[in-house]
């Protein structure tokens, strides 16, 4: 298959359907997901959306937050854009059709997350990506411009190096055609060429043993650019959530949102006492890098493999109403949360870096844009405050719609693209060694580029990395292709750069804390 379109949109979460929502008026549109189309990160976000709404809180006071949690490597002009664009981005999602909950006054019923000063969060119960989600979905479905193209897989994006140009990271000019899509059903590649087009791909955190990502966090977006030379940032920068809930049995970690320590759960250690006035004195509500080191080193001190989260002494109704997910989910596993404690341990959560882009979420690549969590956009820094990634998706897919409109008015298809060729492939018939590298990669970067890092650690990761490399791209270059091995290639290009931009960062920063340059003391 071989298609034209004005607006190609590669991933359906917050990020990819607002932005094709809004181009929608002014040109064909086609979305494309490498899973069903509600099949996204963005359905798996509890916390909420960190947005100004009521006094006293104000845009300086949520800007100073951002920039205290990003511990001094935000953008503050683009935190500053970010934060006074917030509040009409919330009445663009109410008039979508999002409710967020409220209180028996009629004010919106605001949470306090780990990092804010002030009770800002705006949320739907425990679930509001999925609110947020089907309702966005819901509009796609219904218009009539948007094409959805499900489960198909976007292997590259497409540039002058499929035209035979070479094409470095030092050349000035680079552009994105459109993309090359895997139907797994078919085994075949589609074409489709496009004015524009949009990753919102999401993040990565499938390169890690325990995440509280879905299966389909696989990187893709960031390491489709990564191989077509556009540039990546600040990679060393992933996030791990404090408190994913302990179930071994369990591969996706269940997340336990930051809204329920700021609804007053304690963090407790195995002995039962509080732990946190040891490393903050905004206790459990710290930004999420100073809470996961600390529960990190509660466990290495005692022994254990988690810790606890206790919300035993708050009010038992009150606690079920605002939080039916998690109670629902404990209670799966025998614990009830009004009278048990949670197990809870750090997972990988959020990768903080990604595809580099500007103001009006412009790549390196022209005609390529990128919004959420596969996006660098300067907001996050080194750590991200919580409720501020659902934020980030809402303006810089606006931002992007508004200059990938006036953009497309101006440009041509360019035909000459060649179609994929698999021409010499062949079936690969051990996917035990997919499986395996897949383990191992995983491995890897969870035991030496975790929570906390040091150059070996760094150095033996990268060297066991490069080997997993070496052997991928063989078997990817004479295999017919399947989702599972374009996944794993794309896993190994952002573990390599997790790895470099660690590697490089001489010193401790955010969520890059390195035993080889230590912080004494915490600033913020």
């Amino acid at each position: 298959m071989r298609k034209n379109v004005d607006f190609l949109v590669i991933g359906s979460g917050i990020a990819g359907l607002t932005y094709a929502l809004k181009v929608a008026k002014h040109g064909k549109v086609c979305i494309v997901t490498k899973a069903n189309l509600d099949d996204t990160a963005t359905s798996y976000a509890q916390g909420g959306i960190a947005a100004v709404t009521y006094n006293p809180d104000s845009y300086e006071k949520h800007i100073q937050d951002t920039l205290i949690a990003g511990d001094g490597l935000c953008d503050e002009n683009i935190v500053r854009i970010t934060i006074k664009e917030s509040t009409e981005r919330i009445r663009e999602l109410i008039r979508w059709g999002i409710k967020f909950d409220k209180t028996t006054s009629g004010k919106f019923d605001l949470a306090k997350e780990a990092g804010h000063s002030e009770y800002r969060v705006l949320h739907h119960k425990d679930s509001t990506g999925r609110e947020i989600e089907n309702t966005l979905v819901e509009q796609v479905r219904r218009h009539p411009k948007i094409e959805v193209i499900e489960n198909n897989f976007a292997i590259d994006i497409i540039t002058e190096h499929h035209l035979g140009i070479e094409v470095n990271r030092r050349t000035e000019h680079i552009t994105c055609f459109g993309a090359y899509l895997l139907n797994p059903r078919t085994h075949l590649v589609d074409t489709i060429l496009s004015k524009t087009t949009l990753l919102a791909t999401g993040g990565a955190g499938q390169v890690y043993s325990t995440t509280t990502n879905p299966p389909i966090s696989t990187g893709d977006g960031i390491a489709m650019v990564y191989r077509a030379k556009g540039t990546i940032e600040n990679m060393e920068f992933m996030q791990f959530h404090p408190t994913a809930l302990y179930n071994p049995l369990e591969k996706h970690s269940f997340l336990i949102t930051e809204a329920l320590r700021g609804f007053g759960g304690l963090l407790k250690n195995s002995e039962g006492k509080e732990f946190m006035q040891k490393y903050d004195a905004r206790l459990a509500l710290a930004p999420r890098d100073i809470v996961a080191r600390a529960i990190d080193n509660e466990l290495k001190i005692l022994g254990d493999d988690y810790v606890y989260l206790d919300c035993r002494h708050l009010p038992k109704n009150e606690l079920i109403n605002h939080f039916p997910t998690i109670y629902a989910k404990c209670l799966s596993i025998g614990i009830d949360i009004t009278r048990d404690m949670i197990p809870v341990v750090p997972a990988a959560h959020y990768t903080c870096g990604g595809i580099k882009v500007d103001e009006f979420g412009r790549s390196s690549i022209h005609h390529l844009y990128a919004s959420g969590e596969c996006s660098c956009t300067g907001l996050h820094g080194a750590n991200r405050l919580a409720s501020n990634s659902l934020l980030e998706s809402l303006v810089f897919s606006n931002r992007a719609s508004i200059d990938a409109i006036e953009t497309a008015k101006n440009i041509e298809y360019n035909e000459n693209i060649p179609d994929w060729n698999a021409e010499g492939m062949v079936y690969n018939e051990e996917m035990i060694l997919i499986t395996q590298s897949l383990r191992e990669l995983q491995s890897i970067m969870s035991s030496y580029v975790g929570i906390v890092r040091s150059n070996l650690r760094l150095k033996r990761a990268f060297d066991r990395l490069e080997i997993l490399y070496e052997e991928t791209e063989a078997l990817y270059n004479k295999s017919i292709l399947t989702p599972r091995i374009c996944e794993l290639r794309n896993l190994i290009n952002v573990g390599y750069l997790i790895i470099k931009a660690a590697i490089n960062r001489k010193e401790s920063r955010g969520l890059h804390y390195s035993l080889d340059f230590p912080r004494t003391i915490e600033k913020r």
